[in-house]
Order: structure tokens, then sequence, then C-alpha cells
């Protein structure tokens, strides 16, 4: 076991008492409420990056549109982007989607019962090996993810003062990590210490009062970490295309191809060359982030005979009904922008298309 700044009498009871904390404090999250694989394996690959909140959102409806390994493996990208639409990222679902196939053809549509199996698998890290490990077999294995190692470093007294200790603190955080881990119930445990960092060992002003691993805390607050970098502004502009009315409204969207870098085979808005848009054809504007940038966005109404000389790309476009918008593999500022205009007015649990849309 690698060593600690913590007795084992001292370890033993943080153990009891986090584990004791968790039960009575726990937040009731759907993913917590199953021992599958498949669904514990989805959460984890969802909650990577993104807020719980967000992942509520999309969890179930992913598992009602695709409630088995197979299910997930037979159905094209598109459908599995569509249903993935609003929790960015989307490489994630592309490589859960390359996964349950390799598993399909592969054992079966039957994931691997040991982490290093785990990891053998497209977009399956350390972190989601150990979790789905831990948490749905019982292995003994720590899961680190922000959280966990704010937790961990704030527990041992450790700091980022520059760049160079990053790599270093975090091979520590992994090593005690896992000595701090309760080998009996490595899936609570687990648990226990993701819920610690997400509801009270915050990454800024910790409710230390409250937390059940004060005595054993060698930081007691904020510990000391980089800055973050700064966030980028950029302005720009996209178009609303629409024809019709009510259930016969169309709307012109384009096709990101699948050779850019950000999001290729997502549908979005047509981008416009120019980010000013003359007051009178100023429909919207709403402020839009992916990941580092914040987008400041104006829609501008356009007709269709307008959008050809002032897009800024030639991709491949496409007239979709209203009522088969919410099924789109569509961006998450489209999606955004749509339902703020009413346009898109809810999420179908089925996550299928109408197979009549109407094509450029």
């Amino acid at each position: 076991m690698p060593e600690t700044p913590w007795t084992k009498p001292v370890l033993k009871k943080a153990q009891t008492d986090l584990l004791a904390w968790y039960k009575g404090n726990l937040r009731d999250l759907p993913w917590r409420n199953t021992h599958d694989p498949y669904a514990i394996w989805v959460s984890e690959i969802m909650l990577q990056q993104t807020r719980v909140a967000a992942v509520l959102a999309h969890y179930q409806a992913f598992l009602l549109r695709f409630p088995t390994v197979i299910a997930l493996a037979i159905a094209t990208e598109q459908q599995v982007l569509a249903a993935w639409s609003g929790l960015g990222y989307y490489r994630r679902a592309r490589m859960l989607h390359k996964a349950a196939q390799f598993l399909v053809a592969e054992l079966g549509g039957q994931l691997p019962s040991s982490s290093q199996d785990l990891k053998k698998l497209p977009g399956i890290g350390e972190y989601t090996c150990a979790a789905i490990a831990s948490i749905a077999y019982g292995e003994p294995c720590a899961v680190v993810d922000g959280n966990v190692e704010r937790v961990v470093m704030r527990l041992a007294g450790l700091g980022h003062d520059d760049a160079a200790q990053v790599g270093t603190n975090r091979s520590k955080v992994r090593h005690l990590a896992q000595a701090l881990l309760d080998q009996k119930q490595p899936g609570h445990w687990n648990q226990a210490m993701m819920e610690l960092g997400a509801t009270i060992c915050l990454p800024h002003k910790p409710i230390c009062i409250a937390c059940p691993l004060q005595t054993i805390c060698q930081t007691k607050g904020e510990h000391v970490v980089l800055p973050a970098p700064a966030m980028i502004s950029k302005q720009v502009a996209y178009a609303l295309v629409e024809r019709g009315f009510g259930r016969a409204r169309i709307v012109q969207l384009e096709q990101r191809p699948e050779s850019e870098t950000v999001m290729p085979g997502l549908w979005e808005l047509p981008q416009l060359m120019d980010t000013e848009v003359p007051d009178s054809e100023l429909r919207l504007t709403v402020r839009h982030s992916i990941m580092q940038t914040n987008y400041y966005v104006r829609i501008r109404t356009l007709s269709e005979e307008q959008v050809p000389s002032l897009k800024k790309h030639n991709w491949k476009q496409r007239w979709i009904k209203s009522r088969d918008l919410d099924a789109m593999a569509l961006t998450g500022l489209a999606r955004k922008v749509l339902m703020r205009e009413g346009i898109i007015t809810k999420i179908r649990p089925s996550l299928t298309p109408d197979t009549d849309e109407v094509g450029l």
C-alpha cells in the first residue's frame, strides 16, 4: 500500500465516517439505482466534463432509445448524435457507439468485468474503467476525476504552485486515492468521494464545517491551484430561414462535414460571413460557451434567396420539418436557438425522426 500521511486506524475511521455521511446525504440520481454495467458506463461517459443537471435531462431518454449494448451498436451515428445533442463533447458519443459495436462483434455484447479489459475499449480511460469496474463489479480500484483529485489534494495538503508540479501531484493523488479506498465497498467509496467533491469540497468556498473528513484534512480550505485559462470572446452570426407555419413549418439547416475537427456531422443554422446584423433583420441574440470560448451570437432572419450570397460555408443543406428537429443531431447552439424561438418545443423520448424530410 502506498505511504500516506495517515495511520491505518485514522484511515479506517475516515472510511467509516465518509461512508456514513454518503449514506445520509447522497443525491437521488438515476444511475445510482442500477448495477447494470451498460447503464453505469453510459452515465460515466455522459458525466465527463458535464454538469449533473445536463446529464439528468438526457440519461433516461438515451437509455429508453438505446436500452442495451446491442441497441446502441445497431443504431446509426446520426441517431446516437441526436440523442447526445446538448451534452457537448460529441467525440464521447462517437467513441461510445464504436465501443458498443466492438462489444457486439467481439464479445457478444457484454462489457468486460475488469478495469484492465475495460480500458481496451474505445473512449474508456483510467477514470471510466475504474468507475465501471468498482461500481458494477466491486473491483477495488480508486476513481480519480476532478472532484476526487481536489478532495485528495486538500486532504494531503498538496497544491499546484507552478505547472511543473501538476504531473507530480497527479501521480501522488492516484496513489493516495488508492490508499484511501475502502477495499470492501469500492463502488460506494468512489461515489462518496465524488459526491463529497461535488457538494462539500467545492472549488471555491468549500463547506469545511460539514465535511466528514475535516479531522484528517491538512488544508481546511481552498488549496493553491494554477489560474484557469482566460475565456476568449467571439462574435458570430447565423441565419434563421423558414418556410410555412405551424406544423407545416420547415427550417433550413446545414451539416458540418466530417472533415471538421469540431462537431463533425452535426446540423446547424447556416453561418454568415458578416457578424453585423441590421436591426430590421435581428431575430435573437444569445451567448453560447464551448470550452474556453464565449460566442456572442446574432440570429438573422433571412429569406432562402438571400442566404447563398451571405453564408460562410458551402456545406450540405436540408429543409427539416419543425416536428422532426428535436430528433436531429443538432449542435447545442442550434438546439438552443430553435428552442428559444419555440420551433422545438420538447425532446421526444423516442428520438426517432420521421423519414419524410424535405431535402434540397
